[in-house]
């Protein structure tokens, strides 16, 4: 059965990678999925484009798990020099837009959940969500489904980790900065050029430091990616314009990273959104603990993924590497996904059977 489900699997990513799905463009991708639900006779729900399937005896009394992965893609960058749409298999790699990030990971958590969709008296009940606007951060991603869905005590999140155990990832933070001077001619003596004042914002996003450090995340990163001011060569203008990507660690909330920086920088900020918190599991969890004895890492994940909207404990999880994610000419290796599919099966296994 499992090898017949990996077949049909790497078919259906093949079929993904040719259907174009941007974010908040995936109806095209979630009907392939769909397809996949009618030709197993399991019963499916959509909503937007996300699908949803609950295990054949969900039993309301039993704990949920949750898989998750997303269909939706990023844009492909200018250095790709493949057609992106075109799946095609050199020297054991699948080729395609989204193949890494994240279709082997998605296929082979729908492969995992038909397997035990027909298995009674498992400890567990399984819902799956196959996501949309995750890359984008959309509001009608996996977020919007929450609601729907039953109480969940815990998740596998399927992101391009090596079939490595990402313990925890952190959140985000985008803050757009203001930094205001006083309006002139180039001409003219100016003390108060907001481009000037910039250099001291600079600085203090480089140098400061949170002073909590998570054991496994590391230290809260503020970074500045983007400068903007002025329209005229003889213009001072009166503002510039930052913006600040902050990944945030496990030792703080979103909003108290906020608080602090909003009282300690140089200048004025905003945060674009403060939902996208950093995430984690106990390394004691079941879950964790039967990967660790099946030989498989834990660490910590740098990276965003829809983990950041749910409330429960989440571990990041699957086929592909995350270096390779939004990189020209994505790939995944074909072994990657067998594998993957075998760890999923077979960490379920020690713990729902």
């Amino acid at each position: 059965m499992i090898e017949k489900l990996t077949y049909n699997a790497l078919e259906l990513l093949k079929n993904l990678i040719r259907t174009q799905s941007f974010s908040e463009e995936e109806e095209g991708t979630a009907l392939l999925i769909e397809n996949w639900f009618s030709s197993e006779k399991i019963p499916f729900e959509r909503l937007g484009n996300n699908i949803i399937s609950y295990n054949k005896y969900f039993d309301k009394s039993k704990p949920t798990i949750l898989l998750n992965s997303h269909h939706d893609t990023v844009k492909p960058n200018l250095a790709y020099t493949k057609d992106p749409l075109d799946a095609h298999i050199e020297d054991g790699k699948l080729f395609g837009l989204g193949s890494n990030d994240a279709g082997g990971c998605l296929v082979s958590l729908i492969a995992t959940f038909t397997y035990y969709y027909q298995q009674e008296n498992l400890k567990y009940n399984i819902v799956i969500v196959a996501s949309a606007e995750e890359e984008n951060s959309g509001e009608n991603g996996l977020n919007s489904t929450l609601s729907q869905l039953p109480k969940i005590d815990f998740a596998i999140v399927g992101e391009p980790t090596l079939m490595n155990l990402a313990i925890a990832e952190k959140g985000l933070v985008v803050f757009d900065g203001v930094v205001k001077g006083t309006p002139s001619h180039a001409a003219h003596l100016n003390d108060d050029n907001s481009i000037y004042k910039t250099l001291k914002t600079l600085e203090w996003f480089r140098d400061f430091k949170f002073e909590k450090v998570s054991e496994v995340l590391g230290e809260v990163k503020m970074t500045v990616t983007q400068i903007n001011a002025g329209k005229q060569h003889n213009v001072v203008p009166a503002e510039t314009h930052l913006v600040i990507d902050v990944r945030v660690n496990d030792k703080y909330s979103n909003q108290e990273v906020y608080d602090t920086i909003v009282q300690l920088a140089p200048c004025k900020v905003t945060p674009r959104s403060l939902r996208l918190n950093s995430s984690s599991i106990d390394e004691s969890h079941p879950i964790v603990q039967a990967g660790i004895k099946m030989g498989r890492e834990t660490y910590g994940s740098p990276t965003l993924s829809d983990q950041s909207v749910l409330s429960c404990q989440s571990l990041k999880l699957g086929p592909g590497d995350s270096t390779r994610s939004h990189s020209a000419n994505e790939f995944i290796y074909i072994d990657e996904i067998k594998e993957g599919i075998k760890i999923y099966i077979e960490l379920l296994n020690r713990i729902i059977v």
